[in-house]
């Protein structure tokens, strides 16, 4: 196992997920000072943590999500640590599905399973499901999510982004009108319907105890192009009692031009997922994997930095201007050399 001596020290409450999937698939143990030092109740129980990391054991779990954050934030780690443990995972997460902060288990089927399928992990038991719609600030959602573990990924070669032939949607609502999600409807194919005639939106009005505890609605979009790339956008509604009413109206005509904006900044992959497709390039085998991304967000850009304290992995950034052939924003080619990872775990009997 990793030496005191191959430990990494951090100080501060920022990018916690990220050192700690790191650290957990690089077998690297970390520790963490200072965080929230200065709040009068700081997190996580106490202001330091040191973290020894074991081995991913899967199997059938269930967890109770905090209703501060979306399952989504908790979804993005898993999707990074779920095909290298021992065991398949199948795990039932409750709380809230959708929010203003975190991605929406809606966008994350839409856009991240895809992806961790050109990576090689798909299978009958790759899949994840709304059993329940919970908004915050009450909660009250359930999603099943189950993968299959792999010994090894697929290098990757994402470097074409082809051109938008659909838009697919889900407007959804719970415990309001099931007029709502229609008018969301309605008011984002206004905008969309101008580009493009292959739109189609569904609209999920859940009842009664599959509705969560309480009141909401908002709108995911998802571009999809000729190359099997995925575009995501997302909107929802004010907590109840927390701001302003949000027109159904407003709300479909802004997450129209959210995904707009997305199309528009472009790439293999979505802003979203950056961090997760990355991650995996880094874990592939030890051959050359290239992936074309809009502009980098700050967050993907600190994944970076941790990739190379925790992997000593470098990626060659490209930047290409866009012309002729790359339409929209400036766009990035990383290139990197995978570095072989192999699932520990799953060897262990």
């Amino acid at each position: 196992m990793a030496t005191q001596a191959h430990s990494l020290s951090y100080a501060g409450c920022n990018f916690l997920r990220q050192r700690l999937v790191l650290s957990t698939l690089s077998g690297r143990p970390v520790k963490i000072r200072k965080i929230r030092a200065r709040d009068d109740n700081p997190g996580l129980r106490g202001t330091t943590l040191y973290y020894q990391p074991g081995l991913l054991y899967g199997g059938s779990v269930e967890h109770d999500c905090s209703v501060l954050r979306g399952i989504g934030y908790y979804l993005e780690s898993l999707l990074c640590l779920a095909p290298f443990m021992k065991h398949p995972l199948k795990i039932v997460l409750r709380g809230v599905t959708n929010d203003q902060v975190d991605p929406s288990v809606d966008v994350l089927k839409a856009t991240a399973l895809p992806l961790l399928k050109q990576f090689g992990i798909d299978g009958e038991s790759f899949e994840l499901k709304i059993v329940r719609r919970g908004m915050p600030p009450g909660g009250g959602g359930e999603v099943v999510f189950s993968c299959p573990v792999r010994k090894v990924l697929k290098p990757i070669q994402l470097t074409d982004p082809g051109k938008i032939k659909r838009i697919r949607g889900m407007a959804y609502s719970v415990r309001v009108s099931p007029q709502m999600a229609n008018r969301i409807v309605d008011s984002a194919r206004s905008i969309l319907n101008k580009f493009i005639p292959d739109i189609y939106i569904y609209t999920d009005h859940m009842k009664g105890v599959n509705s969560g505890k309480s009141p909401g609605f908002g709108l995911s979009l998802v571009a999809e192009t000729t190359s099997g790339t995925f575009l995501s956008a997302e909107l929802a509604s004010n907590p109840q009692g927390q701001g302003a009413a949000v027109l159904p109206e407003d709300l479909g005509r802004n997450c129209a031009r959210l995904l707009l904006e997305e199309i528009y900044r472009g790439g293999c992959v979505d802003s979203t997922n950056q961090s997760l497709a990355l991650l995996f390039m880094t874990l592939g085998q030890q051959d050359v994997s290239k992936v074309l991304l809009g502009p980098l967000s700050p967050y993907t850009i600190e994944f970076l930095r941790h990739l190379k304290s925790f992997f000593q992995i470098m990626f060659k950034i490209e930047t290409k201007p866009c012309g002729e052939e790359l339409k929209g924003g400036d766009k990035v080619l990383m290139t990197c050399v995978g570095i072989g990872f192999s699932n520990l775990s799953k060897t262990l009997k």
